[in-house]
């Protein structure tokens, strides 16, 4: 997997995790992006077996900063 297929690969999930907290959390539409990376990180940890062997490995050492500057690529 090249670093860029990585990437892509992370933002994805980033971007289903978002979907999952703001459809369980509405307010957190309005959330800084570090509390919203806060956020996603926590799931991630709590919810590492809904996603495949690959995905967990990608995401495993994920930083609280990577997960804000994958976020950082979405408009609001």
């Amino acid at each position: 997997m090249t670093e860029q297929n990585a990437s892509d690969e992370k933002r994805q999930i980033i971007n289903r995790f978002l979907m999952t907290l703001t459809k369980e959390q509405p307010q957190m539409y309005y959330a800084t992006t570090s509390e919203i990376a806060r956020s996603i990180h926590t799931m991630i940890k709590e919810h590492t077996n809904r996603l495949s062997v690959e995905e967990q490995a990608l995401v495993r050492r994920m930083t609280m900063e990577e997960i804000e500057g994958l976020l950082g690529f979405h408009a609001r």
